[in-house]
């Protein structure tokens, strides 16, 4: 619930007639789902603009909108129904999440990284939420829209507010960080996503540090201690994490079971068990672990919570596929990191007779982008089946690797390789930047 007083400060003139009484339930921004008592915000896009689509809106329930002061009121809207004039509606949007989260007071979790972000969100949820009323970004709305909007679609009773914050360039996740003020900011990783903007891992590093630019002078930042770029002496109190005896959290015995990975912390006896595959789940669920304490949970929540786990799809998401195949699908994104350490992960496994890779372009690479690849190619290790590419860029992987490799120049071609390879006892992994969407190959082999 949104309080009309806040609204209202967002503007130095209301268009039409507005109440304090109003009942605001949220705010919405696409006519195409229910705006039932909501703030309709028209956002402006490269092809498109919200505000052309107001008359929409209102049959879709919206009780007001903010208006971009520049926009005549249409003759078509009824005289009485509020527009909110404000000077840019993004903007307003922003300020607008700002103001309620200030009126809410949840304590503000945030995360970036290169990789495992989605993931390490996931965990944190996982966690938070058995001993608070906890909220978090949903699907990508990691941006300076989705950030926004998620905070926004907070109960009024959340006590734990987790942000995922996404970037592609400097300065986003900076104002970001101006809208959410974090308590608490988790850095996953350093890897090479967005490179071809940010010049060199150093930029990357720089970039994702800015979500302590607004940090609480009071509040932590956890990140990942094996990261040399990430280790330096803070002004504020700081965490390490990572499998380097020298870090705050030491992650060591780590074991990759069928269905499951068991690692300690420290000088705890007892072994901590995730529901995921891989060494660098055990440092994703870390964070959690340090992030559960730092808020009072006790070991026993914390485990709860990263036993009953719900991920975001396609983040190493096993799925049974036809003849007794099993698929994995990690085609969400990729780079050169998260390429090695799914391929680790994926070696790991136990109880299959062969092994495929299915693997595709990685994108936004810049100038280095085929010597990543390249680089992918020769990592990949003996104990792989079968190697199997598609994309421009994913063929030099195959070139590279001295496993038995096939390069795709389609789809079609690409299923109909794969079909004949599914069966009981073999185990396909698909992983590429979403860009690829190598979930239509999977959609494929699965019906």
């Amino acid at each position: 619930m949104l309080s009309p007083a806040i609204i209202k400060k967002l503007s130095h003139k209301i268009d039409g007639e507005w109440s304090e009484s109003y009942q605001i339930t949220g705010v919405g921004t696409d006519t195409r789902e229910d705006l039932s008592s909501k703030l309709f915000i028209p956002l402006i896009g490269d092809s498109f603009d919200g505000h052309d689509f107001l008359k929409q809106a209102i049959q879709k329930g919206a009780k007001a909108a903010l208006w971009q002061e520049d926009y005549p009121r249409p003759d078509s809207v009824d005289p009485s129904f509020p527009l909110i004039r404000v000077k840019d509606t993004l903007i307003g949007l922003q300020e607008l999440a700002k103001a309620y989260r200030e009126s809410i007071q949840p304590i503000v979790i945030a995360v970036t990284g290169s990789n495992g972000k989605t993931t390490t969100k996931d965990l944190l949820y996982s966690v938070c939420r058995q001993g608070f009323q906890t909220h978090c970004t949903k699907g990508n709305f990691n941006n300076h829209i989705g950030l926004p909007l998620t905070i926004l679609s907070m109960p009024l009773t959340t006590e734990v507010l987790i942000l995922e914050m996404g970037m592609s360039d400097f300065g986003e996740i900076k104002q970001l960080s101006q809208i959410a003020e974090p308590n608490i900011a988790v850095i996953t990783n350093i890897g090479e996503s967005h490179i071809e903007h940010l010049g060199s891992r150093a930029g990357i590093a720089k970039a994702k540090l800015e979500v302590v630019s607004n940090m609480n002078a009071d509040g932590l930042l956890i990140y990942d201690g094996d990261e040399p770029l990430l280790q330096k002496n803070y002004p504020f109190k700081s965490i390490s994490i990572g499998f380097s005896q020298t870090n705050d959290y030491y992650i060591h015995d780590c074991h990759i079971l069928n269905q499951a990975t068991e690692f300690k912390v420290n000088d705890r006896k007892e072994s901590i068990s995730i529901p995921l595959l891989g060494k660098h789940q055990a440092k994703n669920a870390t964070y959690s672990i340090v992030v559960g304490k730092q808020l009072g949970l006790s070991i026993d929540q914390i485990q709860l919570g990263l036993t009953n786990i719900e991920t975001t799809q396609m983040r190493f998401e096993k799925l049974a596929g036809k003849d007794g195949v099993c698929i994995i699908n990690d085609a969400y994104n990729a780079s050169p990191t998260s390429m090695k350490v799914t391929i680790d992960t994926f070696v790991d496994l136990n109880n299959y007779r062969e092994k495929i890779l299915v693997l595709g372009d990685m994108l936004e690479l810049g100038p280095k982008s085929i010597c990543y690849h390249q680089e992918v190619g020769k990592y990949i290790p003996e104990s792989i089946d079968y190697v199997y590419t598609i994309g421009e860029k994913a063929k030099h992987i195959s070139q590279s690797t001295t496993v038995k490799s096939i390069h795709c120049e389609t789809k079609d071609e690409l299923i109909q390789l794969l079909r004949k390879k599914q069966k009981a006892g073999t185990v396909i992994l698909f992983k590429a930047s979403r860009g690829m969407k190598l979930e239509q190959v999977i959609h494929a082999l699965l019906m």
